[in-house]
């Protein structure tokens, strides 16, 4: 497994059986991170992401390229005993394993931890599921939208007395990426300090519980059922979207000196004063009363011009801004978080950069997204494989 030449965790290697989007997200961010990843697809189809368009580059979903990068792509049947042998090949020199098959093809196809295991005994595997790996739903298969409906998050999301509402990103399947994420670091260090390696599981199911927070707690302290209550807070007030002479515009209050300087932007003094909204617990009480008072005033100037003078207050505001207002603020470009990388395909690809910065060995994109297949033959050779064992191997479908 050829490894890149920067990265804090360089040296490590990675074998991703995962597709769609939790799984190749953490590869993807290991990857970010100078891990060496190798890509297992089937073969002539691929992962499935590859045709989740509109739009397309190539051949490929913009879908796909979001969350490939800093791959290698290799095709291999699975269901053939030859092609099972390539992936413990690989599994003999790799660190880490990521999967999310379901339990039963997990165990059908031998890529269960007890036989990863037998190859490698120090492996790292992680495996991602949709509900879990116990309980009632433990074998149902399931999306993001399952996830964010069965999880609560649509139950809460939208306007008050308004249907359910998913969420505009696939927040389910990205929060099982950070913690699934968190779980193999956590390992990989475990590993470092006793030898031993380790066999991770989370779900999307309960990275959305794990999401809940105040939420929940709000629940198990009163037995009330929360409800859908647009972009207002539960435990805050004024932290909401409010409505301007030309659009909308939010404003987050989380103490009570911010609420006054509130107020004193807007020349409502006297509303830090009443009763009803002298601290916040009496400000949630009374929240609609006082957005009823705050919509009054808003509406009577643009967004640009209320953000404008609370930002100069210290009041915490900004714009509800779209994608095109995003890629182009000056903000977003001195991150440097939006990077470019060459696609056979594609030409010039933009990419959205890992977030997380460090003092040295900075997260770099050093390969594109890979077209399907378009490292198998390198990989195998590195295997030991002969030319024309390849070539056998592609004609009988093994490839």
């Amino acid at each position: 497994m050829e490894e890149p030449s920067l990265g804090l965790l360089t040296g490590i290697k990675v074998l991703d059986l995962s597709r769609v989007l939790a799984g190749p997200y953490i590869t993807m961010c290991l990857g970010d991170l100078g891990a060496d990843v190798i890509k297992i697809e089937n073969p002539g189809t691929g992962d499935e992401t590859r045709g989740w368009g509109p739009p397309f580059a190539g051949k490929d979903s913009a879908y796909f390229l979001a969350i490939n990068r800093n791959k290698r792509s290799v095709t291999v049947n699975l269901k053939r005993k030859e092609g099972r042998d390539i992936v413990y090949a690989l599994v003999k020199e790799a660190d880490v394993v990521i999967e999310n098959f379901k339990a039963q093809t997990r165990t059908k196809l031998g890529m269960d931890y007890d036989t990863l295991t037998r190859y490698n005994p120090s492996l790292i595997m992680l495996s991602i599921s949709a509900f879990g790996d116990k309980g009632p739903y433990k074998d149902r298969p399931g999306y993001d939208l399952l996830a964010q409906a069965m999880g609560g998050l649509m139950s809460l999301t939208g306007e008050e007395g308004g249907p359910p509402v998913k969420a505009g990103f696939p927040v389910a399947d990205l929060a099982t990426g950070v913690f699934g994420l968190s779980g193999v670091l956590s390992a990989l260090f475990h590993r470092a300090q006793t030898g031993e390696g380790l066999h991770v599981n989370t779900s999307l199911y309960e990275s959305q519980l794990a999401f809940h927070i105040n939420w929940a707690m709000n629940y198990f302290l009163t037995g009330v059922v929360p409800h859908r209550m647009g972009s207002q807070h539960p435990n805050l007030a004024p932290y909401q979207a409010f409505s301007s002479s030309d659009g909308y515009f939010v404003v987050a209050c989380g103490n009570d000196e911010l609420f006054r300087k509130l107020c004193q932007v807007i020349g409502e003094e006297d509303l830090s004063v009443d009763e009803r909204f002298t601290t916040n617990a009496q400000r949630v009480i009374h929240r609609t009363e006082l957005a009823q008072e705050l919509n009054r005033v808003f509406s009577s100037r643009t967004t640009q011009d209320w953000c404008r003078d609370l930002d100069r207050a210290g009041v915490p505001s900004g714009p509800i801004a779209t994608l095109e207002d995003i890629y182009h603020d000056p903000h977003t470009e001195a991150l440097g978080i939006v990077q470019t990388v060459e696609h056979p395909e594609a030409g010039p690809l933009p990419q959205i950069g890992f977030p997380v910065h460090f003092s040295q060995d900075e997260a770099v994109i050093h390969r594109a997204p890979p077209l399907l297949g378009a490292d198998t033959d390198e990989v195998l050779r590195t295997l030991g494989y002969q030319p024309h064992e390849i070539e056998n191997l592609r004609k009988s479908g093994v490839l």
